[in-house]
């Protein structure tokens, strides 16, 4: 049984081993990225082997993960092949503990880039249109990771609330994200230049919503009209978010952060940053929102319940 054999349109048939896999994951609902993935690490440990990997011996397993160290493979990717070959042992060969030989490498913390305000203005000042600046605008100021940002709809944009419903992001959690007045207004302008139906950023083709790699591209390309001498991703823009960022204002300025604060709106369903004391209790999201426009006061907002 060989699971290295492609699947292709014109050649459905794949061997029992992958399809049994595949099986598997799907009765555990693995994204269908994540079974890609698995599939690939299992085909690629095949080649390795030269052999079925139903025959495999415990030496084999070392001698791969020597194999990837030796080729200088990632920290992500050696972890990947072990959790995939882990799973493609226990689960569909019934060999539970057989990929426990396999060893997790710790990965090492490093601080992320971080861009300070006036760097994030510039950024979002030579994005390459309306579109990609508001997109860009909305993945800094919420905090959205950059597949959220693609698949954001039209309806997901609560004015009334002024939240934005991130619906089945990491992890397929729904959540909300708290919505500045400026980006809501953005939002507008980008919606009645277009009239974007379902897709709030639709792609070239408007039943499908823009990619992750047009809006990276948008990133790195506003980055390099600006000049910013700093490695830009669209994550960068997540990492700087106010949302999500750690505290990177001097102290004076935040009292109630002398040391640098986490993200706290992993697996929440609501998220909002700790109040901001230096300004009476007022959200500290409010005080950031100046980075995609000055907005008014947070409370008494005049809210609307549609985007146009």
């Amino acid at each position: 049984m060989d699971v290295s054999e492609p699947c292709t349109s014109t050649r459905p048939a794949i061997s029992p081993l992958r399809q049994w896999m595949i099986e598997d994951m799907t009765i555990r609902r693995f994204g269908e990225h994540t079974q890609r993935d698995y599939v690939r690490q299992v085909v690629e440990f095949t080649a390795f082997l030269g052999r079925a990997p139903d025959r495999v011996e415990p030496e084999d397993l070392r001698r791969y993960q020597l194999h990837l160290a030796n080729f200088s493979a990632s920290y992500a990717r050696m972890n990947l092949a072990c959790t995939a070959l882990r799973f493609f042992f226990h689960i569909p060969l019934g060999r539970a503990g057989f990929g426990d030989r396999m060893a997790r490498i710790p990965t090492p913390e490093r601080l992320p880039v971080v861009l300070s305000t006036e760097e994030v203005a510039l950024l979002l000042a030579h994005a390459p249109n309306l579109k990609c600046r508001a997109a860009l605008s909305i993945a800094y100021g919420c905090g959205l990771r950059v597949s959220e940002v693609a698949h954001l709809k039209v309806a997901d944009i609560d004015s009334a609330r002024m939240l934005i419903r991130v619906e089945q992001g990491k992890g397929r959690k729904d959540r909300y994200v708290m919505l500045a007045p400026d980006l809501l207004d953005l939002s507008r302008r980008w919606w009645k230049e277009r009239r974007p139906q379902g897709w709030l950023f639709p792609g070239r083709d408007p039943g499908q919503p823009i990619t992750t790699l047009q809006l990276d591209r948008a990133c790195r390309r506003a980055a390099s009209a600006a000049r910013l001498d700093k490695r830009v991703s669209m994550h960068t823009l997540r990492t700087a978010s106010p949302p999500t960022c750690w505290s990177a204002r001097p102290i004076s300025r935040h009292p109630g952060a002398a040391r640098p604060q986490p993200a706290r709106h992993h697996g929440r369903l609501y998220s909002r940053r700790p109040e901001d004391p230096a300004r009476g209790g007022e959200p500290a999201f409010a005080a950031d929102a100046a980075l995609v426009g000055r907005a008014g006061p947070w409370r008494g907002l005049r809210s609307r319940s549609r985007i146009s």
